[in-house]
This record gives structure tokens, C-alpha cells and sequence, in this order.
């Protein structure tokens, strides 16, 4: 993956690194694939700032490679507040004084605003190219990661799932943010099944965390008139 991530636990103490089993170097290897078979996921993106909190409420469509949501601010204003469209290349806002904690299956067909998505300088930018990112059409390839560095740091427990914590490979990781941190730690289920991601961009003071699951995933709906660019 291009952009870098980083990640920690939320609740244990890694007890790694250590190098990956088979088992689970293939777990890893098909963890971004079981989000593109699955279609899409129910995502909650929670991108931290110095103003306070963004959260995206939503579902990522892993095939159209779009997503969907509302977005709420939390310790901070209520300006960034209304409805987000994302794909990798644009980003459209749908303003609102008091938005849905979940967004409507059909997005408003009017009231958006669309602007290039930002590749620098944007931490919820980055989030939504990262969390974009979590799907690919094919696994990645099982030998080369330990190869390349991804290992095992531990295990935790995620909506009643047991799931391992493991780094991604040396290849995506990049500059640590501000927590120190510099590699991608993904929460994978004993079949492959991402449950967490946990991400650090130069942009934010902490890393940007996206959970799955965290909700029942509604097919995204495109806004009218925008069309995803591949």
C-alpha cells in the first residue's frame, strides 16, 4: 500500500514482534482480498485532530471503490458536520446542522460539493485513501511478507472475535507520525477477516483508527453525478 500506516492496540500489550507463522502469513495475505469478496463493509473511520475528534460513519464499496457516510465532529465544532462521498480521486460534502448518526441508504440528490481528493496535508484525506485501500482484487502474496517484515505483535479481542495483531510489510510503512509509530497493524480474524486497522499520517497528532463491522453495512448508493475514477 502506498500511504503508510501505523497502529497500536487499543486495549493490550503487543507481545511481539515475532516472525509469522504460516498460518498466520496467509491469514494477512488474504485480508484486504476477504474485504473485495465480501463487496463492501460497514466502516467507522475515526480521524483525530487538535480541534477534536472526526468521525465517518459509513460503508466502503470494495468493488466500486467508493465510499459512503455521515460525519460527526466530537470535542470540536459542528462545521465539518453533514454527509461524505469518497473515491480515490474526489471528495464530496453534503453540509448539515444536524446530522443522522447514520447516513440515509439514498444520498440527497442535491447539496453536494465536490473538490479534488487532497494526497498531502489532509488527515481525513488520508484516512479515506487509506480505508479505500483496505480491499484488492487478489491476496497479496503470503511468502514475500515475511520476507518484507510483517510479523506478529500480539492478540486482542474485537466484538467477541479473538483476533491477531500483526505489522504490515517494511514496504508500507514511511515516516511515523507523532505517537513514534511506523508500521500498519491490522486486527485479522482467524479467517482473514480485517477487523481493525490502526494508521498513522504526518497530518494527525495520533494515528487514525478504522474498525469494521461496527454496524450493519448498507450498499453504498453514488451520488447522482458523480462517477468514480479507476
Amino acid at each position: 500500500m502506498a500511504t503508510v500506516l501505523v497502529a497500536t492496540s487499543g486495549s493490550d500489550e503487543p507481545t511481539g514482534p515475532k516472525e509469522l507463522t504460516s498460518d498466520q502469513a496467509n491469514r494477512l495475505a488474504v485480508t484486504r482480498f476477504r474485504n473485495y469478496q465480501a463487496g463492501g463493509r460497514a466502516v467507522t473511520i475515526k480521524v483525530p485532530g487538535t480541534a477534536g475528534e472526526l468521525v465517518v460513519t459509513g460503508s466502503i464499496d470494495y468493488r466500486g471503490k467508493v465510499g459512503y457516510g455521515a460525519v460527526h465532529g466530537t470535542g470540536r465544532d459542528t462545521s465539518s458536520d453533514g454527509l461524505i462521498q469518497w473515491t480515490a480521486t474526489t471528495v464530496s460534502v453534503h453540509p448539515m446542522t444536524s446530522a443522522p448518526k447514520k447516513a440515509p441508504a439514498r444520498p440527497p440528490a442535491s447539496g453536494w460539493y465536490s473538490r479534488p481528493l487532497q494526497k498531502y496535508g489532509s488527515s481525513l484525506d488520508s484516512s479515506l485513501t487509506i480505508a479505500l485501500k483496505l480491499g484488492n482484487d487478489r491476496p497479496d502474496n503470503a511468502e514475500l511478507l515475511p520476507q518484507n517484515g510483517a510479523a506478529w505483535v500480539g492478540q486482542d479481542r474485537l466484538n467477541g472475535q479473538q483476533v491477531d495483531i500483526m505489522t504490515g510489510p517494511k514496504a508500507a510503512r514511511a515516516t511515523a507520525g507523532p505517537s513514534g509509530e511506523a508500521a500498519v497493524r491490522y486486527w485479522i480474524g482467524s479467517d482473514g477477516t480485517m477487523y481493525r486497522v490502526r494508521v498513522g499520517v504526518a497530518s494527525a497528532p495520533e494515528p487514525v483508527v478504522i474498525d469494521f463491522g461496527t454496524h450493519t453495512y448498507v450498499p453504498v448508493r453514488k451520488v447522482p453525478g458523480l462517477t468514480p475514477k479507476r
